[in-house]
């Protein structure tokens, strides 16, 4: 079963269920796949439908961010509790270690040696790490790496 259809059975059985939150959060999901599906003007690929969950998951996160510093912890579980709901559908994220490791390789493969390359390592390893890292962590790590 692709992860679309994960998500349109799941978004039945949260409306069967009466489940109201895990309903609109699906619903938002199914209505983001949607609008880049009709971008594209053909069916998504199970990797392009991760990357619009991944978008989705980022903007939570980033919500949660800024309602948290506005002090509205109302909105914060709110937001929270979609988050939780929308990374079900993601692949396991990989651990810091991991990340360093595909990081450590990507470097060595585009033979960067400065601050300079951060550029050229996050063009070679966001690809490979796509819907399985998120890409604040990456970022952090290669500048880390390369200074």
């Amino acid at each position: 079963m692709s992860v679309f259809e994960r998500i349109n059975s799941d978004l039945v059985s949260a409306m069967k269920a009466g489940d109201k939150g895990r309903t609109v959060t699906l619903r938002g999901l199914k209505s983001a796949i949607q609008y880049r599906k009709i971008d594209k003007g053909s069916d998504l690929t199970d990797d392009e439908v991760i990357a619009v969950v991944s978008s989705t998951v980022k903007k939570h996160k980033d919500s949660i961010e800024q309602y948290d510093k506005a002090g509205r912890d109302d909105l914060v579980q709110e937001e929270k509790a979609q988050l939780e709901v929308a990374l079900v559908y993601l692949p396991k994220q990989l651990e810091a270690e991991e990340i360093e490791k595909e990081v450590d390789e990507i470097i060595a493969d585009v033979g960067a040696s400065g601050p300079s390359d951060i550029g050229k390592v996050m063009k070679g390893i966001m690809p490979k790490l796509r819907g399985r890292a998120d890409g604040k962590l990456v970022k952090e790590i290669v500048s880390r790496r390369l200074s």
